[in-house]
């Protein structure tokens, strides 16, 4: 058996693609609550009035313009605000979960559930309920759940007050979410991720304060580390980060270091920090480059060394390639592109498949870090098409499973053959939800269809996959039987 008795098989989900129920149960809006799908491969779009009565759009992420107001539109469907409908499905859906034999199951905590408005607002009983509620039954039903407290989703409340990350007291308001959390789910929740793809703001953010951003992103996940320590020092708290594999388009040395510089960059500022409680040595020169030299004050050092995480979760759905020339396509992907890589596949959305760089990257980052390592996200989007036979409905979707079956096998290779220590995998996006990226119902993940389109048509009724009852037989077998 190359998996230990214990790995854990499961799905992850995030609260502000999956929930709806957004103005429900005391809940307050944030930014992707005023975002609109996008057409095709684009980038999603939130809406706003801009102080002059004129209508504008900006990408997620980004901040409102001095004066602008966020403001919801009768002629833009927002697809948050029904999602899945998980706010009201939940029992359901976690019983489907049960159903393929998961052991985890990974979902974010919507902190405008909790503390909508933040500390001075207090802390919401319906939503503290609402999550409590959906804990307790995936415990009954055989699941150790591992759960995420910030997936890009603060409420809109905190950039109104505060203008964002930017500005300390946020580090305060998400250690007093944590601790709210951890205080009153620890019993069902032992295991917990801080912030999800925290260095996605290395892509995302084009802001001159986006490294201040990230500090006080990385002390907000320390000091809520440290939080979790003192309450209960059998929590587990670790760090996730958006998986970046890349490799040099060419053997030119220039491209080889320019990967090497990628990788330096894009994950090991933050995954460094974090699993070793201080800045890398590198750290210096990608801030002169971005011309935002930050100065790290003592206590926040001691902070980050006290708050060091005790595990590292990844995302990984593709591999890109880094070149300093300018030949060839371009490539896209999951906020990363470069170069099409020759001889690998696309998915339908441009992602470049794959499943052998996955090996390779489990055992780059496990070389690297020697600390547990947990796949958060790995799965694909596909178009997927359902249909009816013999008054059944069913969605074959055969590629998904060639897909997670590829993955699984090299997961599988790097546990048994290379000696990689991961305890857990969750499939992104087990039941249908709102893409992350473009916003979409119509890019589809999931093991479990929703009736649900990118123009709100649908009664969010849920439809095993051909891949669900692939992926029960995974769990099931702990990953014996991938046929």
């Amino acid at each position: 058996m190359a998996f230990p008795k214990d790995f854990l098989w499961g799905g992850s989900i995030s609260a502000e693609q999956v929930e709806g129920g957004w103005d429900e149960g005391g809940k307050s809006p944030v930014q992707l609550d005023y975002a609109a799908p996008a057409d095709g491969v684009g980038w999603r779009l939130v809406h706003y009035r801009n102080a002059d009565g004129t209508r504008g759009t900006m990408r997620t992420f980004q901040t409102l313009p001095e004066g602008a107001s966020y403001e919801l539109f009768d002629d833009v469907h927002y697809t948050n605000h029904v999602a899945a409908d998980f706010y009201h499905h939940w029992e359901e859906d976690i019983r489907l979960f049960a159903e393929m034999g998961w052991t985890t199951f990974n979902t974010s905590i919507a902190w405008s559930r909790i503390m909508p408005n933040g500390i001075e607002g207090g802390v919401n009983e319906e939503g503290v309920a609402f999550y409590e509620n959906v804990f307790k039954l995936a415990r009954e039903l055989g699941m150790d759940p591992v759960i995420t407290l910030y997936k890009y989703d603060e409420p809109v409340y905190f950039e109104l007050k505060y203008g964002g990350w930017d500005n300390r007291a946020m580090i305060d308001e998400f250690e007093a979410f944590a601790r709210v959390c951890f205080e009153r789910f620890g019993k069902y929740v032992n295991k917990w991720l801080t912030f999800n793809e925290i260095n996605v703001l290395f892509i995302m953010e084009s802001d001159p304060k986006m490294l201040v951003k990230l500090h006080n992103q990385m002390l907000a996940s320390a000091r809520a580390t440290i939080a979790a320590h003192e309450i209960n020092p059998q929590l587990k708290v670790g760090c996730m980060i958006c998986g970046l594999c890349s490799y040099a388009f060419t053997c030119d040395p220039a491209d080889q270091l320019a990967n090497h510089f990628t990788f330096q960059k894009i994950f090991g500022y933050c995954a460094d920090t974090m699993i070793f409680g201080a800045y890398p040595r590198f750290a210096a020169r990608i801030q002169r480059e971005l011309g935002q030299p930050l100065e790290v004050s003592d206590e926040d050092a001691a902070t980050l060394m006290a708050g060091k995480s005790d595990f590292l979760a990844y995302s990984y759905y593709m591999s890109a390639t880094v070149t300093t020339h300018s030949e060839g396509e371009a490539s896209i992907g999951n906020v990363f592109g470069g170069i099409k890589n020759p001889y690998l596949e696309t998915s339908e959305w441009g992602w470049q498949i794959d499943p052998v760089g996955y090996r390779y990257f489990l055992n780059y980052i496990y070389d690297r870090y020697r600390v547990p390592i947990f796949d958060v996200e790995n799965g694909l989007g596909a178009k997927d098409e359902l249909v009816v036979e013999d008054g059944v409905e069913r969605v074959h979707d055969d590629y998904r499973i060639d897909y997670l079956r590829a993955h699984i096998e090299n997961l599988r290779a790097a546990v048994e053959e290379d000696g990689v220590d991961i305890f857990g995998y969750t499939t992104w996006g087990p039941i249908d939800l709102v893409a992350a990226s473009t916003g979409q119902m119509s890019k589809y993940y999931g093991f479990i269809y929703v009736d649900m389109d990118d123009e709100g048509n649908g009664d969010c009724h849920r439809v095993r996959k051909d891949s669900f009852f692939w992926y029960q037989k995974v769990c099931q077998s702990n990953g014996a039987d991938l046929a």
